[in-house]
Formats: C-alpha cells, structure tokens, sequence
C-alpha cells in the first residue's frame, strides 16, 4: 500500500546520507520533498503541516547537526514521528468488565462491514473467546444470509434475525442470548448508507443506547483515502467512536487515511484488513508501519505470520528429513501451502528489511502467485510414488503431469529442475556451518557462491 510513499521517502533520505554534513538549509529542503511525497499520498493537509513543522525543529537541533551520521538521525526522527502519526502504540479492544463484552461495527455500505464482523469474531475465537455473530442489517439485501454464510465458514454462532425486525431489537435481544448462553463477545454488523445521514446516526445511537457497548469500532475502506478520514471524523462526533479498522490495505491505495485518520479523530486504528480471506485482519502495529513506510521492512509480523501457519510437528519432521536427505515432493508442496497460508506473496516481501531497493533492481524477480499455484498444481498431478522419487519421472509421464495439472512440459521440467537445485543446496549446506570454534570463519562450501 505505502510503495509509491516509500520509494519517495527513499530518495529524500539517500540525499540527506550523501551530505557529509547537513545544515538547515538542506534540511529544509529534504522536509519540502518529504511534504509533497505526504501530500501526492494524500495525507491531509494539516496532519502533513503538523508533521513536518515537528520533524524540522527537532533535525535542525545542535544535537542532530553536529552527529557523526546526521542523515541517520534525521530518518529516526522521522520513523518516531512516525510512529507517533499513527498512533505510538497497537491498542487492543476493551476485553474486560461487563460480560458480554459488545463490539458495535459501524461505517458507510460497502467498507467490508459484514466480511470484517467475521474475520474479527475468528481473530478472538482463536484467542479463547467465544463470540457471537449479530446480522442488524435489515436493509442490504441479503447481508443477514451474508453473515450466516460467513459465520459458519468461521465456526462462529450467528444470532437469528430477519429483515421485518428492527436493529434496535435485534440487538438487545442478541445480547440477552448472548448472556443466556453465556457467550463472551457479541459483534454487531450494522446497516450503511452510501454517504453519512440522519436516518443511520440515530439507528446506530438507538443500538448504543439499547444495549451497553463497549467499542464502536468505525469500518472504512483505505481505498477512499481522505473520504475515508472525513467520513471517520463525522462518526465521531456523532457516536463517540472507540478506534478504527481500516479495509483493503493490501491495495493500491496511497496509505493517506492511515497516515491521518488517528491525527484527525484522536482515536487509534485498532485493526487492518489485507485480504479477503477470513483470515485476513491483523493488528496494527505503528512502529511496524513506520518502518516498511520508511523501507525498514518488518520482520517481527512476518515471524508471527510463520508462526501462526507452522506445525511444530511438522517442522520437527521436516528438519529431521532434510538432515536424512529425505526431502520429497510431497513435502515442497506442503511447504507451498505454509506460504500460501501466511498471504500474500507481495505482501510478505515488503516485510523483508531492504527488499525495496532489491525491487528496483532491472531485472529483480517479482512474487508470482500464480506460479505458485501452477507448481502446487503440477506436484498434485504426480503419483504418490513420483512424488517420493522424481528420478522415475520420464519423458511420458512428464507428457501425463502436464496434461493433468493443464500446464506444459516446459513447466514440469522448470518445478523438477527447482527441486533437484533445492536438493543440491539443502545437501551442500546440510552440517556445514560457517563459523568454527573461536568465532574462526570456516570457508563456505564451493558450489554456494559464483
């Protein structure tokens, strides 16, 4: 989402690095060129004013300009103002006091109210919450079916509405079952309109006032940019809003309603939407986003990722294989599963520290996640047996594997060459480290380095 802002950033700051010294003056002209990058990403005019007026006080202080790498200190300045922009801190959800805890989503239609109800009942159910699923749109049609559909995709209970009932008492009577069958967590998905009027404020004040509710998290679409931040802003004022979720970061949207809307409202992005998978909402993190805006990658969400999709067992077996020479087809594919489930491929290179100035490259390599699904394809397509051994795999059953996985030869022979060089490697570096004893650096197995 943050490319088009990270490659401008980079430039600005590759700048400032080559001054062996910086003065104010091209200090303030580095601030100009961080200006209109905010600006072409449509930050709002008065976050991004704040925000460079902030920045420049502190990179013009004596302490900053007579450093030994004073082009370092400016981009920690900016990374901690950053952080600061979008909210200094990840802010979970009000968990505890009164059971069942409930959770209002409000927002205009067509934000991903209703998909993110679902991904955000599985994110707490995964926690040891037991949530419940509350459908209180009655106007779009088929949005309760909608909710149903997703709840038991989820394995998560949804209360039973129909559109002749009104939200009010859709929702005190959601609570109430709630209560009876002792659920922790209720998630209302309400109604939205295609721009902010009366009629939805006092429905959403109605719900508020029926039943205590201990979040009203404000779901907008960071594709609309600075509509999104206006928008956010006029909930607030009228529902006292708790946080943000922001929908469709995974996209091309120039990260300006991120960037803003905790500045504007005073209240924190709690979660993020990066897919439309019902796994796909994470937790936002203002350190981690200030340091891919600023091309520092993200390792600590990509372990997490790794982690959450890893199967200890699994992992266990995998090395003992490999350290056995004993690493199959079958267990290349189960490894492409383990990427596809940690996301999108894109996604997972931008948490890559310094993988933006690899990107640049002219003839970089880009993620593929067709590619992937072509490979998954063609290693479904073999026999069990040629999957634990691919010396069997002839001219003719090669002819077999393309035909049934509807890909060509050329790509057959392009998955088993991959796989031969992954054996080759995993044997070459199997119980060879390069460190010795004392720190003494050993020498890195020919074959690894041209």
């Amino acid at each position: 989402m943050f490319e088009n802002l990270t490659d401008r950033l980079e430039g600005v700051f590759k700048k400032l690095r080559g001054h062996g010294k910086l003065t104010e003056e091209n200090i303030q002209e580095a601030m100009q060129e961080v200006r209109r990058a905010l600006l072409e990403a449509d930050v709002n005019f008065k976050v991004v004013k704040e925000f460079i007026a902030s920045v420049t006080e502190k990179a013009v202080g004596r302490e900053v300009l007579s450093s030994l790498s004073p082009g370092q200190q400016v981009i920690k300045i900016v990374h901690d103002e950053l952080v600061d922009l979008l909210g200094s801190r990840a802010e979970g959800l009000r968990l505890d006091g009164r059971q069942p805890v409930t959770i209002m989503l409000a927002g205009l239609q067509g934000s991903g109210k209703t998909t993110t109800a679902a991904k955000l009942a599985k994110l707490l159910k995964k926690q040891g919450r037991k949530p419940f699923l509350v459908p209180a749109d009655v106007y779009r049609p088929a949005a309760i079916e909608q909710l149903h559909v997703l709840g038991e995709q989820v394995g998560v209970p949804v209360f039973s509405s129909t559109p002749e009932d009104k939200p009010v008492d859709i929702s005190r009577r959601a609570v109430s079952e709630a209560l009876a069958k002792q659920f922790d967590t209720v998630i209302i998905d309400t109604a939205g309109r295609l721009h902010v009027d009366e009629a939805l404020m006092d429905e959403l004040k109605g719900i508020g006032a029926a039943v205590s509710l201990s979040e009203v998290l404000f779901v907008a679409d960071a594709m609309t940019g600075q509509d999104a931040v206006t928008v956010a802003e006029k909930f607030n004022e009228d529902l006292e809003i708790t946080g943000v979720i922001l929908t469709k970061m995974e996209g091309d949207a120039r990260g300006g309603a991120a960037l803003s809307v905790k500045r504007v409202t005073g209240k924190p992005i709690k979660f993020v939407g990066i897919g439309e998978s019902v796994d796909a909402l994470e937790v936002f993190h203002p350190d981690r986003t200030a340091s891919r805006i600023l091309g520092m990658g993200d390792m600590l969400s990509l372990i997490e990722k790794a982690e959450a999709v890893v199967d200890q067992k699994k992992a266990k077996k995998l090395a003992q294989k490999i350290r056995k020479n004993a690493f199959t087809l079958e267990d290349f594919l189960d490894q492409i599963q383990q990427i596809k489930k940690m996301g999108n491929l894109e996604q997972l290179m931008g948490m890559i520290p310094g993988i933006n100035k690899f990107k640049q490259l002219k003839d970089a390599p880009k993620p593929d996640e067709k590619e992937l699904g072509r490979t998954e394809a063609i290693i479904r397509s073999m026999t069990l047996k040629e999957r634990q051994n691919y010396l069997i795999i002839n001219a003719s059953r090669r002819q077999r594997i393309a035909n049934g996985s509807g890909t060509s030869v050329n790509d057959v022979n392009r998955v088993l060459k991959s796989y031969a060089m992954m054996l080759k490697m995993m044997k070459k570096m199997k119980g060879r480290p390069i460190a010795g004893k004392a720190g003494k650096r050993r020498k890195i197995p020919k074959g690894l380095v041209r």
